[in-house]
């Protein structure tokens, strides 16, 4: 295990938002810089890894969207950190059985890791698709940001109120291996940036993903320029939590947080309340957010696998149907995992949605 001082500052305290960067991307150290997560060897698996049906229904829902925008001629589809490239390679399977859909298609595929980008490219061989580093690259046509378990993994702030004073929580490295919590006071322009997010309100522990709100401003300003919109599916809340969501992921099982620095997952919950509000804000119109079961369902997943089922074995179906109830169940993921869709759109578009 790397030793937990190569994730600190000189200080040996920093804020629990740069400690949960450092772990997940240090260049030579993060998680993300030097692991493949994915699959049986890796430490989680995700929605696309379950079953390509997840994929294949995103494909259509994409090319329904592009139906619904008139057919533009050029079609751009970013995929925020897409991962093992499992659902890409899905999408492109589906895009190909509409050619004149594929014509339009530009696929972007926005990775900051290098060795998941090098995994990608190992995965998925097409001139239509491109690796970026930012948005700007993109010049031409509509945009269309899909993000599947991406804002989970953009580290957040935390907040405590003790008597009314509210502090940030830090945490601090002692005899170069022990690490600890503790807490800082926070400024009044910190203050005033949580009350505006109404974040404050009979809240004694708060989380706030001011990273993320940087990086969705990136998207939003793309959006309100080309057109599109932003499909955003993550594991989250509507209601405000009031309670740490931070989670460590390492072989598949629950990690402490402070053990396997650098050599396990790190993620919180998505707040969508904030999210929708802050999209609403920036003037995006946002529909309802649903269940990832609620959405699936309506995009036909159940008729899907009865149709797929038929040409199987007992133990394939079995199978099917083990994986899908893992996607729809509200036991499982169909209830904790969320569907967010904010667009430019002047005429809403409801797929999946109602």
């Amino acid at each position: 295990m790397s030793s937990p001082s190569k994730f600190f500052s000189k200080t040996k305290k920093i804020s629990i938002e740069k400690f949960i960067y450092n772990a997940l991307y240090n260049k030579d150290y993060g998680y993300y810089s030097k692991k493949i997560p994915f699959g049986k060897e890796g430490d989680f698996i995700t929605s696309p890894g379950i079953s390509s049906l997840f994929s294949e229904l995103i494909s259509l829902w994409i090319i329904s969207l592009w139906l619904h925008m008139n057919k533009p001629k050029i079609f751009n589809v970013v995929e925020l950190g897409p991962g093992n490239g499992q659902m890409c390679k899905t999408m492109l399977a589906v895009f190909k059985k509409f050619p004149n859909f594929f014509k339009s298609v530009n696929i972007f595929l926005y990775e900051k890791s290098k060795i998941l980008r090098s995994l990608q490219k190992k995965n998925i061989k097409n001139k239509k698709i491109k690796w970026i580093k930012n948005y700007n690259t993109i010049k031409k046509g509509p945009i269309i940001f899909l993000g599947n378990e991406f804002f989970d993994a953009i580290p957040i702030k935390q907040f405590k109120k003790i008597n009314n004073i509210l502090y940030e929580n830090y945490v601090k490295l002692e005899n170069n291996s022990e690490i600890s919590t503790c807490l800082k006071k926070v400024n009044p322009k910190t203050i005033a940036e949580l009350k505006k997010y109404g974040l404050l309100k009979n809240q004694s522990f708060i989380e706030f993903p001011k990273k993320g709100l940087v990086e969705l401003d990136l998207i939003i300003n793309k959006v309100k320029k080309q057109n599109g919109g932003l499909l955003l599916i993550d594991y989250g809340f509507l209601k405000q939590k009031n309670k740490n969501t931070l989670q460590s992921i390492k072989n598949h099982k629950p990690n402490k947080i402070f053990k396997n620095i650098g050599n396990a997952d790190i993620t919180s919950l998505v707040n969508f309340a904030l999210i929708k509000n802050y999209l609403d804000k920036k003037g995006l119109k946002v529909n309802n957010v649903v269940t990832q079961g609620f959405f699936l369902k309506k995009m036909g997943i159940m008729e899907r696998a009865e149709g797929v089922a038929k040409r199987m074995n007992f133990k394939e179906k079995s199978d099917l149907y083990f994986r899908i109830q893992r996607l729809v169940s509200s036991k499982q993921m169909g209830e904790l995992f969320k569907f967010l869709f904010a667009s430019k759109l002047k005429k809403k578009f409801l797929l999946g949605f109602n």
